[in-house]
């Protein structure tokens, strides 16, 4: 079995995550999600994936190179076109297409492919898939979940019979319109054959395009009820939901990195906490290098990325703080995500920096700042500074 993970999307419900990161990139617990999918590949025996790279591409490329630590072999498909005066300028193909233009170039697609979203957790049994796929004799199958009926509106819906061949698909339907409440996961399991039926001249997509033609010929073409874990980071509300479960270890096999320094607390090298005053209540993760100061108050579950800063009096509650954050004396971020200049609240809504008062956060590696209590750069009386060798 091949695989192929798609990431080529520009993941606009996201930012401002993904106006510097790709989609697949965005990390859960400092790791990109994309990295669970490949090990989790690796671990079945999945070690030859290509991947369709458009937006932001070059990061996913530096990142995962090759796959050589994986024990895998990555190649990237690129879609898009260099100006003349060498812009690169993104160009996706849809899921499909890209897939097209994959096999129209190097003829990947030759046995049995699982496809898969690059922006998703998942613990699937590849294998019992994998069997059930053939066993039905399926050309192509797709792997659902059930979801509440409230919520079938924000998914594309999935409509089979009772030995689960496809009727139909509902792109987003309401509650009062969807015929079922079983909605793909974005995983997908295809035979070569049904590269065939893919156009070269346009941009063609799974869910929309490939699914409603494979249903018209009446193909065997079947949905997959299975049941495993499945956490899409659909909107910046998603993921800090996903934080705050990933953290209170509600997702089995995500393990919090760093040293355990107390039951909740982990922290990693090199981390300086001054204990006066300050109180910690996990689950919580301090980056390497970062600072707590004195009289500081952290609630989990809550992240804070390496390099940070939280200054005296400040509090943190429920929050994720990308690395480089510095929170300035006396503030207080309740159920926030901070990324690089914007930050956005539980509910969805972002803000610039520049939309609050500079005495409230900035970026930890600017030394011009002058906003910071002077009292902050005093000598701590009581500093547990974490050395980790």
């Amino acid at each position: 079995m091949k695989a192929m993970i798609l990431a080529a999307g520009k993941g606009t419900r996201v930012r401002p995550l993904t106006y510097d990161l790709p989609k697949p990139m965005i990390p859960i617990l400092g790791k990109p999600v994309m990295a669970y999918l490949i090990e989790h590949l690796a671990k079945y025996g999945v070690t030859e994936i290509m991947v369709n790279v458009s937006y932001l591409h070059e990061k996913i490329e530096d990142y995962f190179g090759e796959g050589h630590q994986y024990g895998v072999q990555i190649g990237y498909s690129f879609e898009g076109y260099t100006k003349d005066g060498g812009e690169v300028i993104p160009q996706p193909l849809g899921s499909a297409g890209g897939m097209k233009k994959i096999q129209n170039f190097g003829g990947f697609f030759d046995e049995t492919t699982i496809v898969l979203c690059g922006d998703a957790l998942i613990d699937l049994d590849i294998k019992s898939a994998l069997f059930e796929h053939k066993r039905k004799g399926a050309l192509a199958s797709v792997i659902t979940k059930e979801v509440p009926w409230e919520s079938v509106s924000s998914y594309g819906v999935v409509v089979s019979d009772a030995q689960g061949r496809i009727q139909s698909f509902q792109e987003k339907p309401s509650q009062a319109e969807a015929l079922s409440n079983f909605v793909s996961t974005g995983i997908y399991i295809f035979e070569p054959e049904v590269l065939d039926l893919i156009p070269s001249d346009r941009p063609f997509d799974i869910g929309s395009d490939l699914f409603p033609l494979l249903a018209e010929k009446g193909l065997p073409f079947f949905a997959q009820q299975r049941p495993f874990n499945w956490i899409d980071i659909g909107s910046v509300k998603d993921y800090w939901e996903v934080c705050q479960s990933v953290l209170m270890g509600e997702v089995a096999h995500l393990d919090v990195p760093g040293i355990q320094l107390e039951e909740g607390l982990w922290v990693g090298l090199n981390t300086s906490i001054d204990w006066n005053g300050t109180t910690i209540t996990g689950p919580v993760y301090i980056g390497s290098g970062s600072r707590i100061e004195s009289g500081v108050t952290i609630i989990g579950p809550t992240w804070i990325g390496h390099g940070s800063h939280v200054c005296s009096g400040a509090q943190v509650i429920r929050s994720v703080l990308f690395e480089y954050t510095r929170v300035l004396p006396n503030v207080s971020f309740n159920e926030m995500i901070v990324f690089k200049d914007y930050s956005v609240d539980r509910s969805g809504e972002m803000r610039h920096v520049s939309d609050y008062d500079p005495d409230e956060w900035a970026n930890a590696r600017d030394r011009r700042s002058k906003r910071r209590n002077e009292a902050s750069n005093e000598a701590p009386k009581e500093e547990k500074v974490v050395n980790i060798l």
